[in-house]
């Protein structure tokens, strides 16, 4: 059984500390039901991450529905989705999560099959959208700009 922590008025051990002594990890979520796309995109988010002090912690999600119920439980920065998501595709992950009472704080990414699907990214409140192939580079540079802003904001 792990001690409580002294000097802590709450009495919460070490390693529950939130904050002080603690490398906070960026959240960035990633939607695809392709393992290869999912792989492509960690990857060009986590070359973002050398501009960024701050450690990267990458979650995936298989499908739309998935991605919906990470992104509501653990508030991610970024989310990154493909627009081909199996059982709710990217636009109706951005709709629901823009568009709910209390909109989702997180920036929202989508990758596009075809240029003419642009207005529907635009509807649904995407942030920002590629048409694929996306060109890693500025992929990660729209990462890097929008996780620089949410730690502008926090300071």
């Amino acid at each position: 059984m792990a001690e409580a922590y002294p000097g802590r008025p709450d009495g919460a051990r070490k390693d529950q500390r939130r904050g002080a002594g603690r490398i906070c990890a960026v959240k960035v979520l990633l939607v695809s039901a392709d393992p290869a796309v999912r792989e492509s995109m960690a990857l060009t988010v986590r070359s973002a991450q050398r501009a960024m002090a701050d450690a990267l912690q990458v979650i995936e999600a298989a499908d739309g529905v998935q991605g919906i119920r990470l992104a509501w439980r653990h508030l991610p920065e970024l989310v990154v989705a493909d627009e081909i998501a199996s059982r709710a595709g990217a636009f109706a992950l951005t709709r629901d999560l823009k568009g709910a009472t209390t909109p989702f704080p997180g920036r929202i990414v989508i990758l596009l099959d075809r240029t003419q699907d642009s207005w529907l990214a635009r509807w649904s409140g995407a942030d920002a959208w590629f048409v694929k192939p996306v060109n890693p580079f500025e992929l990660a540079d729209t990462v890097a700009g929008f996780l620089g802003e949410r730690k502008k904001e926090a300071v």
